[in-house]
């Protein structure tokens, strides 16, 4: 049987989809195994009237080397 972690990442990037890589690409250099993203927020950083950045926070899943 497999055991799961889940770990909690904020990320950023300039796109939605950049900011989800970003996430994975980083926890991917420290933790084996990595299984699914589950995003639970995604916010826009807006600069005079405009989204110049996009943050998500996201629960990432892996499994556990036993």
């Amino acid at each position: 049987m497999a055991v799961a972690k889940v770990i909690e990442v904020l990320s950023e990037g300039d796109t939605i989809e950049e900011a989800i890589q970003s996430a994975v690409k980083e926890v991917s250099k420290t933790v084996k195994h990595v299984k699914q993203i589950n995003v639970v927020h995604i916010e826009g950083i807006v600069e005079k009237n405009k989204i110049t950045k996009f943050r998500v926070n996201s629960n990432i899943s892996f499994i556990v080397d036993r």
